[in-house]
């Protein structure tokens, strides 16, 4: 079945509501076989061409990830660049900012790991962290210490607006950014969490906080879905990814990162006549010392 991505992008010209987004579609797999194949398929042309992105080094591609917490990001990241050469993939994890970066702007940190042209870099949380986490506990917000902070909406706003110029800027520059938000539906989060505490060798997944976050819910949704609609633009397109099936939710991950570097229109650098020249000089000569 042919998955339709342009059904999951946020269109920046109409108002975007969260509540109306699928948690769950129709898979677009008949078996787990068929599952693999199809991703198997699309990961060995983003392979490709990685390549020729790596060799031409004219732009630089970000992704994105963001999520409640059992979305399925890790096991997401790893499924879909798995098989993509490590020396042209960074993934970037942003945890709880240190005294360092929160010293800085709030979007320092993110900034040290953009991938530079010819790269692919994939961020674990970013600095939309700063527009969710930080509206939900605004003791996030008052830890940075910012002169003259502004109360209510308005600090979001500019926050808003600082994003969505970063990015503008980035793209102008070369780097292609696209945005996920992996939508999984507050009942399938519960039966993952249960399933790292009944699973031992899940055991190590399971973080106590992620269910005082849980209580929050209501919360987190107001802010993403004011996030979703304040920075979802064309250079900067978001996502709204069904998540409670991980293995459809990572086909649709795929088709999308295949199609960003595609619509890239990218190709190996051409070589002048001279190093032609050149590299036909170095066969000869190779022949005569084999």
């Amino acid at each position: 079945m042919a998955i339709d991505t342009d059904e999951y992008r946020i269109d920046p010209d109409k108002p975007f509501r969260l509540g109306d987004a699928a948690t769950l579609v129709p898979p677009y797999y008949d078996s787990k076989d068929d599952y693999r194949t199809m991703l198997d398929g699309c990961v060995e042309e983003m392979d490709e061409l990685q390549e020729k992105l790596y060799s031409s080094a004219s732009h630089a591609v970000l992704f994105i990830f963001q999520a409640m917490d059992a979305a399925g990001k890790d096991s997401t990241i790893r499924a879909v660049f798995s098989g993509v050469n490590p020396q042209g993939c960074n993934v970037s994890s942003f945890k709880q900012p240190t005294e360092l970066e929160l010293a800085h702007d709030f979007l320092w940190r993110s900034s040290l790991h953009l991938p530079r042209r010819g790269m692919i870099g994939v961020f674990n949380r970013s600095y939309y962290e700063e527009v969710l986490i930080a509206r939900v506990h605004p003791e996030v917000l008052a830890a940075q210490r910012i002169p003259g902070a502004p109360n209510g909406g308005k600090v979001w706003q500019q926050r808003y607006r600082s994003i969505t110029e970063f990015e503008a800027h980035l793209s102008r520059n070369g780097t292609r950014i696209v945005k996920f938000f992996l939508n999984v539906s507050k009942s399938e989060q519960g039966q993952r969490l249960l399933d790292r505490i009944d699973t031992p060798r899940k055991n190590w997944k399971f973080d106590p906080n992620d269910l005082y976050e849980r209580q929050f819910w209501p919360q987190y949704t107001e802010a993403y879905e004011a996030c979703l609609n304040a920075t979802s633009t064309k250079e900067a397109p978001w996502y709204v990814i069904p998540a409670d099936d991980k293995q459809n939710m990572r086909l649709i991950v795929s088709r999308i990162v295949l199609q960003t570097l595609k619509k890239l229109e990218l190709a190996f650098p051409t070589v002048s006549e001279e190093q032609l020249k050149a590299m036909r000089q170095a066969r000869d000569d190779l022949k005569e010392t084999k």
